[in-house]
C-alpha cells in the first residue's frame, strides 16, 4: 500500500512538472534545479552567478527553505526576482509548489530560471519540478564518499559543481575519487571545481548555463 501511495504521489507530481515544463518551455526560459546538502553553497553559487551574469541574461530564482526567508533576502540585494517557497518542514520541492508561485514571475522576460531546492540530498532528487535540467552542488568540506552513499542525485544531474575547492589542502577530499566515482554513476556528466571565495570555476559554471539558456531559445 505504501509504494502504491508513493507511485500516486510521484505520478500527480510528474503531470503537474509536465504543466509546468511545456510553460517553461512556450515562454523559452531555461529552469535548472539546483539541488545540493545544507551549507554546500547552493546560495553562495547562486550570488556569484547573479553577479557574473548581470547585465548578459535576465534571470530570476524561487528559492526553497523548510522555514525563513534569509537565503531569498541575499539573492533580493542582487537586483533579482526571487519568489520564496517555505515547505514549513517538507523535504524537497514539487513541481506543484513552483506552479502556484510561478505565475509571479514576467516569463516573457526571462532568460534563466534556478529554482534552489531545499537543502537535502535525498528526496529533492526523486521530484521533477518542471525543470530542463538538474545540479548538484557538493561541497569539499562534506566528503568524498557522498556520491556513492546519495547515488540517485548525481545520476539525475546534468552538471556536478564541487564547490570550496579552496579548502582542498585542508581536508583528507579524494578529489581524484570523487570525480571517477561521479563519472561511474553517470557517464558524461559534467564536474566543475569551484570556489566562491576565490572565484575558481565561477566563469567556468557561467558559461555552462548561458550555453543551456542559448540551446533553449
Amino acid at each position: 500500500m505504501e509504494i502504491q501511495v508513493m507511485k500516486n504521489i510521484l505520478g500527480e507530481n510528474d503531470r503537474v512538472a509536465a504543466e509546468n515544463q511545456a510553460l517553461f518551455r512556450e515562454k523559452k526560459v531555461y529552469v535548472l534545479n539546483l539541488m545540493g546538502s545544507p551549507g554546500s553553497g547552493k546560495t553562495s553559487i547562486l550570488e556569484q552567478t547573479m553577479e557574473h551574469l548581470k547585465g548578459e541574461l535576465s534571470m530570476a530564482v524561487i528559492e526553497g527553505d523548510l522555514f525563513t526567508s534569509k537565503d531569498a533576502e541575499r539573492i533580493e540585494r542582487h537586483g533579482v526576482p526571487v519568489i520564496q517557497i517555505n515547505t514549513a518542514g517538507g523535504c524537497h520541492l514539487d513541481a506543484p509548489m513552483v506552479q502556484k508561485v510561478v505565475n509571479r514571475l514576467e516569463l516573457d522576460k526571462l532568460d534563466l530560471l534556478i529554482v534552489e531546492n531545499v537543502g537535502n540530498l535525498v528526496c529533492p532528487a526523486e521530484f521533477v519540478v518542471g525543470e530542463d535540467e538538474k545540479a548538484v552542488i557538493l561541497s569539499i568540506t562534506e566528503g568524498d564518499d557522498k556520491p556513492m552513499k546519495y547515488p540517485l542525485i548525481f545520476k539525475e544531474s546534468s552538471v556536478a559543481v564541487l564547490n570550496k575547492i579552496d579548502l582542498l589542502p585542508y581536508t583528507n577530499f579524494n578529489l581524484a575519487g570523487a570525480k571517477e566515482d561521479i563519472s561511474t554513476l553517470h557517464p558524461g556528466i559534467d564536474i566543475i571545481e569551484a570556489s566562491c571565495s576565490t572565484k575558481q570555476g565561477v566563469d567556468m559554471w557561467c558559461k555552462w548555463l548561458k550555453a543551456r539558456v542559448a540551446n533553449k531559445k
